[in-house]
């Protein structure tokens, strides 16, 4: 199982970002997808869940508003739509996947909110 976050950087107040996470190994399609972050000194935090086909989602009330999580099946890309970023967004963004009775990340993707 491979999990591979890309898209993060710095962005200003109120700017937006596109989060991508490239899986293999597994089967893409039928697993349960989700998005993570971790602030310096914090615990890792869910931010949201995509399920299986039928694509339905769930999120972390303070940022259901601003993030949109998607899946593309046939490119095996998890994706995370992130609106007026705010500086307590900053951290690094993992996508995660459990198959098989394990857990996986990726390695994180840096994300930084300032102006």
């Amino acid at each position: 199982v491979q999990l591979v976050e890309s898209g993060g950087g710095l962005v200003q107040p109120g700017g937006s970002l596109t989060l991508s996470c490239a899986a293999s190994g597994f089967t893409f399609s039928t697993a349960a997808m989700k998005w993570y972050r971790q602030a310096p000194g914090k615990e890792r935090e869910w931010l949201a869940t995509i399920r299986d086909v039928a694509g339905n989602t769930l999120y972390l009330p303070s940022v259901k508003d601003r993030f949109t999580i998607s899946r593309d099946n046939a490119k095996n890309t998890l994706t995370l739509q992130m609106n007026n970023l705010e500086p307590g967004d900053s951290a690094v963004y993992f996508c995660n996947v459990w198959t098989s009775g394990l857990g996986y990340w990726g390695q994180g993707t840096q994300v930084t909110v300032s102006s």
